[in-house]
């Protein structure tokens, strides 16, 4: 569990400043779809290969999610976890993976307009519907979850734990054009990242002994 949940915050990291970097993500999504194709196309092999690595990222969470539901002392709340924290990497990958398999077709189509149409419906269902709100409330619910059946998570950890949770939780509303809700989500996952790799780190300090070498 704790390398696979280290791995995963790493490579979720860098994929994201790699993406800034060479697409402007996630600013640039809020440009038209024809702006957003035409600056995809522009440096398509680097920007796929980016998206891929983030979308690998949040696979990793489906065996972190079980190993560590596996690692919890017994009870709902540990049990509940692990189809959460699976459920939250299959649909984040889903969303990102559009990237990579669809949205290269669409930035070369010899109808743009067409192309256009159908970039704004997939990034609608598979990025915002289903990559984003469902992971944002699902990742919040894991997050919660994991907190509930920690038995002895000192007060610091439970509070960034909480708090990145609340924040991620609350891109739902971005779609909404709630003011400040993009940031706020941004720094959730920020908060939510070194949260994830000190549970990784401190994982002998959480869980009890027998749990931990179980």
């Amino acid at each position: 569990m704790r390398w696979t949940l280290i791995a995963a915050v790493v490579a979720a990291n860098l994929a994201f400043a790699g993406l800034a970097a060479t697409f402007d993500y996630p600013g640039v999504l809020a440009e038209p779809p024809g702006r957003i194709l035409a600056a995809f196309a522009a440096n398509q092999a680097v920007v796929s290969a980016w998206f891929l690595l983030l979308a690998v990222s949040a696979l990793a969470l489906v065996p972190a999610a079980v190993l560590l539901g596996r690692l919890l002392p017994p009870g709902p709340a540990a049990a509940l976890s692990m189809p959460v924290g699976v459920l939250a990497g299959l649909v984040q990958a889903l969303g990102l993976l559009r990237w990579p398999y669809a949205v290269p077709a669409l930035a070369h189509a010899a109808d743009p307009g067409a192309a256009e149409t159908t970039f704004a419906a997939l990034h609608g269902y598979l990025g915002t519907g289903i990559g984003e709100t469902l992971g944002y409330l699902l990742t919040a619910a894991w997050t919660a979850l994991v907190l509930a059946a920690l038995p002895r998570s000192p007060r610091w950890f439970a509070v960034a734990g909480v708090v990145s949770a609340v924040a991620i939780a609350a891109g739902v509303l971005t779609p909404l054009a709630v003011p400040g809700a993009d940031l706020v989500n941004f720094a959730g996952y920020v908060v939510w990242s070194v949260w994830a790799l000190v549970l990784a780190v401190l994982r002998d300090r959480l869980l009890p002994p027998q749990q931990v070498h179980a």
